[in-house]
């Protein structure tokens, strides 16, 4: 036992570090904030070139900011565009008839982080994790159109939410936009018919439309045609579409919020898909408003600012914080939180209509502590606390969620670590697991955490310098931590999804991959249910001892499925691959759960447990992923730009694109790109590939497609590489890729100087 005893009591030192060091690294993130930019004279004069969306660079989402650029269709003529369409399409696009929760997305202006297409490098990148909260996320700018970033359409439709853009008349400048959209009803409705061809090209939901400005009363019945126009539009081309109309500009012509629903907005309400309220609203104003809307009075989202701008309520939530010193010289931080925002989530749903949360990144943008992903889970669980689960997905097969958020501190496949650089990409979050909050990070029992791998240097704290050390992961950027002490009981039990799943006489095989510390043993415990057999729990168990396991389990669990095979990673033996395969013809299954225990025998001691989760995988045997061969695809390189470097070096840019040659649409999720740098010498008529330095012939990863292209920019290529091989790895649903020699590839000769 004295090993995984080692191991948990590193971990749960370096946990308690952790969340020691996050206020006083966000105290001292902020006072630098205060201090002037240490810039040169010479980089502070130069202005960066104007954006030129036709020129080739690195892909990037961006708003359209006039409307001449919106009637001229000139996005689509962007060397952006192709990368900006979202790549997972939303399964089911009925809205549920009931209380609906919408989320409003403002960070900072838009389009931060997440505006790099392809990815960047900020491991910290604002994210969200409980899309199964919600029902309709809007990505929201001050822009004339926004357009949400592909990223974010992507992770809410793997998780069943609609994503809308935004369209926003505001000031001086927006009335003008206003006056000329709405000069005539042919003009509104082309203008409409061009935000319906974005949605539909780009793969979103739908419009938020924000007309706060002051109009003549004779433009209101041309305004009323603009929003008729793009409603109808939408729902014929994008079956399922929303286009909600906010709380502004009234029948008459004036810029006057009204927070309920009521004569002065209701037709606006009437020819769109819903009304999102201001936010300064009364108590009685919800039960008002779901009055006038009769049955239609969940299309009436009533507003709530989470920073707290004359919200009811007040938003945000209450903090005290207490510091108690102890004699070891270490801070016991306890933080109170009296959630404000529910306030007004209790009075919405009392009045029985939808809710719509803006700017949530709050937690986020005012470094609520301890860290973000505590003060995350805390928020968002007193929002489920007080509104409940939105989304009771479906599920549907192939399952996989490999825990990925959609950043990290490196990148693995199956097992392997194929890049240490830091990154975010929000197009690479997976399905994302239902965890409960406990908010008790000293509780005695098991804790459960989203960790995101490698190495992080914190802080140098009186000379010494304080690591924190966690495990790579198995596939992406993410994995489930469990560590603790597991209860008298001799196991701990946690939720990771619920849906719905109606199983066939088809076996249904689950693969999972996982860390184990020394007696720690991780399995999968399934929830069924039938019409006629009632409910029936199965354990789907780790290795181990048959007999130990049987003991323990066999009286909590209908059925006990030991392991078909265990196979250990080529690339990290630490990490071990589990399945299982069961029958259940006429069963649901309704949820999956992790289930912690000890391959020793029950002990009255308490027993230390430490394992990693890296991915879970359902599917049956008629679904296992087929991958064509390279020589089925076409793959091209454009846009080719080679400049010299230092020490003979170059550089390049260019543009990869592929396609299967027969034609047929893609069926792929992603694809990871590598490049292999390669030195060629011919020995008679033999072709040799000879390795010239350490940067020459190693695969090397270069990130990661949704689309079926990948600008590479500036890629340095060392002296001595004569050509280059770019190879496109092909990953399937289930989660497995092709390997990366079988995969298909594009050779470019070096251009000589």
């Amino acid at each position: 036992m004295l090993i995984p005893f080692l191991s948990y009591l590193r971990q749960t030192l370096i946990f308690s570090i952790r969340n020691l060091l996050y206020p006083i690294r966000n105290l001292l993130n902020s006072l630098l904030s205060l201090l002037p930019t240490m810039n040169s004279s010479s980089s502070a004069s130069a202005d960066p070139p104007p954006f030129d969306p036709s020129r080739p660079a690195v892909p990037v989402s961006y708003p359209i900011k006039t409307l001449a650029d919106l009637e001229s269709r000139s996005y689509f003529d962007s060397f952006h565009f192709p990368f900006n369409k979202s790549s997972v399409a939303l399964r089911n696009s009925r809205l549920a008839d009931r209380p609906r929760m919408l989320v409003c997305h403002d960070m900072v202006g838009g389009y931060t982080d997440d505006k790099w297409v392809q990815g960047g490098s900020n491991p910290e990148a604002y994210t969200i994790w409980h899309w199964y909260l919600m029902d309709v996320f809007v990505y929201f700018s001050h822009d004339l159109v926004t357009l949400p970033p592909p990223c974010w359409t992507n992770a809410a439709h793997k998780h069943g939410v609609k994503v809308l853009g935004t369209f926003i008349t505001e000031w001086d400048e927006g009335r003008v936009n206003a006056n000329k959209l709405l000069a005539t009803k042919e003009s509104a409705c082309m203008y409409a018919e061009r935000l319906t061809e974005l949605a539909s090209a780009l793969g979103f939901d739908g419009w938020l439309l924000n007309m706060e400005v002051k109009l003549d009363v004779e433009k209101i019945p041309i305004l009323t045609e603009f929003v008729s126009h793009l409603t109808k539009t939408m729902h014929d081309l994008v079956p399922g579409s929303l286009v909600i109309w906010y709380d502004s500009i009234t029948v008459d012509g004036n810029l006057i919020w009204q927070n309920q629903m009521n004569q002065k907005n209701k037709p606006f309400f009437d020819v769109s898909d819903g009304i999102f309220l201001n936010y300064t609203w009364l108590e009685d104003y919800p039960k008002c408003s779901a009055a006038v809307a009769g049955d239609r009075k969940f299309d009436v989202y009533v507003g709530i600012d989470i920073f707290g701008r004359g919200t009811y309520g007040g938003g945000q939530w209450n903090v005290s914080v207490t510091l108690n010193y102890a004699r070891c010289l270490c801070h016991i931080i306890i933080v109170t939180f009296a959630p404000q925002t529910n306030v007004a989530l209790d009075v919405i749903k009392k009045g029985n209509v939808s809710a719509a949360l803006f700017a949530p990144g709050w937690v986020y943008q005012t470094k609520q502590p301890p860290d973000f992903e505590t003060a995350q889970n805390r928020w968002w669980s007193l929002v489920e606390k007080s509104w409940g689960i939105m989304q009771s997905y479906r599920l549907e097969l192939p399952f996989y969620s490999n825990f990925d958020q959609g950043r990290g501190q490196h990148v693995a496949i199956d097992g392997g670590q194929v890049s240490s650089a830091p990154w975010n990409n929000l197009s690479s979050q997976s399905f994302q697991p239902c965890l409960n909050f406990s908010g008790d990070p000293s509780s005695d029992s098991i804790q459960v955490l989203v960790e995101f791998g490698t190495t992080v240097d914190l802080v140098t704290c009186t000379n010494i310098d304080i690591m924190i050390f966690k495990e790579a992961s198995y596939s992406g950027g993410g994995n489930i931590t469990f560590k603790g002490t597991l209860p008298d009981v001799g196991y701990f039990s946690t939720k990771l999804f619920h849906g719905e799943l109606l199983l066939g006489d088809l076996p249904v095989h689950f693969t999972y991959s996982a860390k184990l510390d020394g007696n720690s043993l991780i399995g999968l415990s399934l929830e069924f249910s039938s019409a006629v057999k009632g409910k029936i729990s199965v354990l789907l168990a780790s290795r181990g001892n048959t007999l130990l396991t049987m003991t323990q389990f066999s009286s909590k669990f209908n059925k006990v499925i030991m392991p078909c095979q265990v196979t250990k990673s080529e690339t990290d033996p630490g990490w071990v691959t589990l399945e299982s395969s069961i029958s259940m013809n006429g069963f649901t299954l309704t949820e999956i759960h992790a289930l912690c225990y000890s391959e020793s025998s029950p002990s009255p001691n308490p027993t230390q447990y430490f394992a990693i989760l890296g991915h879970v995988s359902v599917k049956t045997s008629g679904q296992n992923v087929v991958f064509p061969p390279s020589t089925s695809w076409l793959v091209e390189g454009q846009d080719i730009e080679w400049t010299s470097g230092s020490q003979k070096s170059k550089t390049l840019s260019v543009k990869i694109s592929w396609r299967l040659k027969d034609g047929n649409a893609s069926l792929f999720p992603k694809y990871n790109i590598f490049v292999e740098k390669l030195s060629n010498q011919d020995v008679g008529n033999i072709f040799v590939e000879k390795l010239s330095n350490q940067d020459v012939g190693k695969q090397e990863y270069l990130g990661v497609a949704q689309v079926e292209a990948f600008y590479i920019f500036n890629l340095v290529v060392p002296c001595g590489t004569s050509n280059l091989k770019f190879s496109i790895q092909v990953c399937g649903v289930d989660g497995t890729s092709q390997p990366v020699n079988d995969s298909p590839s594009f050779h470019l000769p070096v251009e000589r100087s």
